[in-house]
């Protein structure tokens, strides 16, 4: 099993969520988070006043597939949320050793 976690743009979040329903991916978890990259933030104009605004919204999907599943999931994800331009967003792809359902106790891809 293998845990997919992408952070992205949010204008690119409801792309990402078809691209994903669209494959079969059934459930993921969705946080709105705020951080930045190579962009470094941007400046704003408020009130006559100029502040940096250094740490940007993005959406952080997280979701646990099956190992067959997670090339397809994160080539869903690549093809939704990419615009070309920099705070596309990130990818990050790690190894699960077990999942257990709480409500029967199943267990490894049966409590996904």
């Amino acid at each position: 099993m293998k845990k997919i976690e992408a952070i992205v743009q949010p204008s690119r979040f409801d792309a990402v969520k078809s691209a994903l329903q669209e494959i079969g991916v059934e459930g993921m978890t969705v946080s709105e988070v705020r951080g930045h990259g190579r962009q470094k933030g941007h400046t704003e104009v408020y009130r006559g006043s100029e502040y940096t605004v250094d740490l940007l919204p993005k959406i952080k999907v997280e979701m646990v597939v099956s190992d067959d599943r997670a090339t397809p999931a994160v080539q869903a994800i690549l093809r939704a949320a990419r615009t070309g331009k920099i705070g596309d967003g990130k990818i990050f792809v790690t190894n699960i050793d077990e999942a257990i359902r709480i409500r029967n106790e199943d267990r490894g891809d049966a409590a996904l």
